[in-house]
């Protein structure tokens, strides 16, 4: 038997159906497009709505009436009606040349589960499809029956708003504009929920492996100390907070060592970073991975998970600390994204 098609409607009798929208973005504005079209727009019933499409009242027309309603196209101001979103003909009946653009991505962005895997990877490379599948199934609660499934549409909701870079290298780069979108929950609402199951202090240390001097040397300030402060964590660099007299390198492999997490800042290729990070990943140590450059960042350390910022983007440091934040958490909550696995790169 052939397997049914991303987005398709009707699931095995006795399995709870998935809180995601089963359809991708574009493909949940048919039923409204058809009330815009064929109704002016105004309330109708779900029978109307099957009316304008030449479709039946059945299953798989309430389930894509159902992803119309959790990328917000859809209301229901009473049991069996529908009626249209602002949302949906922002993107139907634009105003403005962006106008469209903006509506798919603030439907993505506010789509349950959807939105909370963009908001967890914008910013990153998706994880090779081992570790995706085991963050969506372990962090987000996707059935593993729905895996390819919810992937699909995932990607071609992403595709559609314009939320992806797709690199010759086959890596997916999920692009972050949170911070240009109005009505989307700030990522702090997600990091206060994710660090209440975290345990640590402000006694523990995260330890920060970047260049000294100018201008990455001024990220610690910036960047870095508020971003581990907001983590719940002491922000602690060897050049400010740890040198002292002795060998340099005791008391880095002292920080190191005595670290709940740590922090890389990669661009610019600092041979001293390099070398330390290669401590950390020997002793085992989860690392958030930093850098404005994919060049920058070794092959054999890609499938760990990295950030990356761009200083040209006039949000970059408001976002830049927040996903530090928020990747710092996730280190401490789900390690194994963040601690170098000996041979995974392939």
């Amino acid at each position: 038997m052939a397997a049914k098609k991303a987005g398709s409607a009707g699931k095995p009798k006795g399995r709870a159906a998935p809180k995601y929208p089963r359809h991708s973005v574009e493909k949940a504005l048919r039923v409204p497009r058809a009330i815009l079209e064929q109704h002016a727009g105004k309330e109708c019933t779900d029978a109307d709505a099957a009316r304008f499409l030449g479709l039946k009242p059945s299953g798989p027309l309430n389930t894509e009436i159902s992803s119309g309603v959790k990328y917000g196209f859809l209301d229901r101001p009473s049991s069996g009606h529908l009626q249209l979103t602002d949302r949906a003909k922002k993107i139907l009946r634009p105003q403005n040349p962006s106008d469209a653009l903006e509506g798919l991505r603030e439907a993505v962005l506010g789509a349950p589960v959807l939105g909370d895997v963009y908001k967890h990877y914008r910013g990153e490379n998706l994880p090779d499809p081992q570790f995706l599948d085991n963050a969506l199934t372990d962090t987000f609660v996707v059935p593993s029956a729905d895996l390819a499934e919810f992937k699909a549409i995932f990607l071609e909701s992403l595709r559609s708003a314009q939320l992806v870079d797709e690199q010759v290298s086959g890596k997916v780069r999920v692009l972050d504009v949170s911070q240009q979108l109005s009505g989307v929950v700030e990522s702090t609402e997600a990091l206060q929920k994710v660090a209440k199951t975290v345990k640590a202090s402000a006694a523990d240390s995260c330890f920060v492996l970047m260049p000294f001097s100018a201008p990455l040397g001024n990220h610690y300030v910036l960047i870095y100390e508020p971003a581990i402060q907001k983590a719940g964590l002491r922000a602690v660099r060897a050049d400010a907070d740890i040198f002292a007299t002795g060998k340099i390198m005791d008391q880095v492999w002292t920080g190191i060592n005595a670290a709940k997490v740590l922090v890389a800042e990669m661009t610019s290729r600092n041979p001293n970073v390099f070398y330390e990070l290669g401590i950390a990943h020997a002793l085992k140590k989860p690392v958030v991975l930093i850098s404005s450059n994919e060049e920058d960042v070794p092959f054999d350390v890609r499938h760990i998970r990295v950030i990356y910022y761009d200083v040209n983007d006039p949000f970059w440091g408001e976002k830049l600390v927040n996903k530090v934040a928020e990747n710092i958490v996730s280190a401490l909550t789900n390690p194994e994204e963040a601690i170098f696995r000996s041979g995974a790169a392939g």
